[in-house]
């Protein structure tokens, strides 16, 4: 099994560094995170911005299009698509992690797409969502372990 590290002590407060394999990144723990590879984050009471992991990032490549289909003020349900994403590697249907009223993508992305890829956990979060997560959510230590499985699946296939 690959090692995996946590909490060294090198990460700044509030975040989980992880490092699996040849991956590396830091998980802000103020997020919910979900398996399908999403954080969440409560902007106001109620309201949630969403957006990619780096490790989701990392799988799609540097995104250059992105684009919703369902309008804001739609009701949405755990599943829905709710657009799609291209980057230089794939194209990815863009998911709700959560049941609600979608409230729109993120205008920002217009002007600028490569944040989504550079500044995946502040800039370049995805689109929001007006409502509560399920039980389904877990805290960065729970999406970490999810990582691990995720990981160690996809290095047992190149092997």
């Amino acid at each position: 099994m690959p090692e995996s590290n946590r909490d060294d002590g090198t990460s700044p407060p509030g975040l989980l560094r992880y490092r699996r394999a040849k991956f590396v990144a830091r998980f802000p723990r103020d997020r919910s995170y979900t398996a399908s590879h999403y954080w969440l984050l409560e902007r106001a009471e109620g309201i949630w911005r969403i957006g990619y992991t780096k490790f989701a990032m990392r799988m799609l490549g540097e995104a250059v299009e992105i684009d919703f289909e369902v309008e804001a003020g739609s009701q949405v349900e755990v599943g829905d698509v709710v657009g799609w994403m291209e980057g230089f590697k794939a194209v990815s249907d863009l998911f709700s992690p959560m049941a609600g009223i979608f409230r729109g993508g993120n205008p920002g992305l217009d002007e600028s797409i490569g944040s989504v890829h550079a500044k995946p956990y502040t800039l370049g979060w995805l689109f929001e969502i007006e409502g509560e997560p399920g039980g389904d959510v877990l805290d960065a230590e729970g999406y970490a372990r999810e990582l691990d499985v995720t990981i160690d699946s996809m290095m047992g296939e190149y092997e």
